[in-house]
C-alpha cells in the first residue's frame, strides 16, 4: 500500500457513492411526512376541554391558569439570587409566594 496522506487507504475497495449517508432517501421522507398518532393523542390528552381563553391573558393547562410576569431587570436579578439561595428556581419561588399572599388574603378578607 502506497501512503497518499488520506486517512483511508487507495485502491479497490466497495464502490460507495462520495455521497452516501448524506442525503436523504425518498422513502426515509415519505415516513417523516406521515402524522405521529402517539403524539397526537399525548398532546390532546394535554389540552384543555373546550376552547382556551383567546384574549391573551394565559393558557389554560388542565385547572390551572398560566400568567405571565415582567419585573423590572433590578427586581428579575434579586429573585434569581434569592431563588439560588434558597435552591429553587425563579419559577417555583414566584408560585410559592403568590400562593402564600393568596391565602393571606383569604384569612384577611374572612376576618373582616
Amino acid at each position: 500500500m502506497l501512503f497518499t496522506g488520506r486517512s483511508r487507504p487507495s485502491g479497490p475497495t466497495a464502490e460507495v457513492p462520495p455521497n452516501a449517508g448524506r442525503h436523504r432517501t425518498e422513502a426515509h421522507e415519505q415516513e417523516e411526512n406521515l402524522p405521529d398518532h402517539e403524539l397526537e393523542s399525548y398532546l390532546a390528552a394535554l389540552s384543555p376541554e373546550g376552547d382556551p381563553e383567546s384574549t391573551g391573558s394565559g393558557r389554560r393547562f388542565g385547572g390551572s391558569q398560566v400568567y405571565q410576569l415582567r419585573l423590572p431587570l433590578m427586581a428579575n436579578e434579586r429573585l434569581r439570587e434569592l431563588a439560588a439561595y434558597h435552591q429553587t428556581s425563579p419559577m417555583a419561588l414566584t408560585q410559592e409566594w403568590v400562593l402564600q399572599r393568596l391565602e393571606w388574603e383569604s384569612q384577611q378578607h374572612h376576618r373582616r
